[in-house]
C-alpha cells in the first residue's frame, strides 16, 4: 500500500482532520470490486441520484442503510436451484456490498426500484450555521470594546 504525504494540502486548510481518512477511503474504493455497475448523477445543484443495476434481485433481497456519513447498499442473492444446467451464464447471481462515503451535508431521501435498476435519491441540506455569512469589519477603536465584553 502506498503512503502519501498530505502536508502540501494541509498548508492551505484549517480544520480538515478527516481529509487523510477520506483519501484512504478513495484508495480502498478504487481497489474494491465494482459489482454491480452504477451511475452517480447530479440532477441539479443540490440533488443527486445513484442508479445501480441490480437485475435478478428483488426488493426483499436488497438493503440500503445509512450510518453517519456512509451509505451501504447490499444484495443477498437467492439460493440457486440444484438441478439447473446452464449452457451459458452471463447474469451474475452473487451477493454484493457497495459503500459510498457521503459528505456531512448529504442526506438519503429515498430509494426506488424500477426495471432492474435501484435508484437512491440524495439531497444536499446545508444547515444555517454552515451557510456563508458576512462578517462585519469594525474600526480599530471598537477592538477594546470587544475585549471588555468578552471578559465580562
Amino acid at each position: 500500500m502506498r503512503t502519501y504525504d498530505f502536508s502540501p494540502l494541509m498548508r492551505s486548510t484549517v480544520g480538515f482532520d478527516r481529509i487523510e481518512q477520506l483519501f484512504r477511503g478513495l484508495e480502498r474504493a478504487s481497489a474494491d470490486n465494482n459489482f454491480p455497475p452504477y451511475n452517480i448523477v447530479k440532477t441539479d445543484a443540490d440533488h443527486f441520484r445513484i442508479t445501480m443495476a441490480v437485475a435478478g434481485f428483488t426488493e426483499d433481497q436488497l438493503d440500503v442503510v445509512t450510518n453517519q456519513n456512509t451509505l451501504k447498499i447490499s444484495g443477498k442473492s437467492a439460493d440457486e436451484p440444484e438441478n439447473v444446467d446452464y449452457l451459458h451464464r452471463g447474469l451474475a447471481a452473487r451477493s454484493f456490498v457497495q459503500n459510498f462515503e457521503l459528505a456531512e451535508t448529504i442526506k438519503v431521501v429515498g430509494a426506488t426500484m424500477e426495471n432492474g435498476l435501484l435508484h437512491i435519491d440524495l439531497v444536499r441540506e446545508i444547515p444555517e450555521e454552515l451557510k456563508p455569512r458576512a462578517i462585519e469589519i469594525n474600526k480599530g477603536k471598537n477592538k477594546d470594546k470587544l475585549i471588555e465584553n468578552k471578559a465580562a
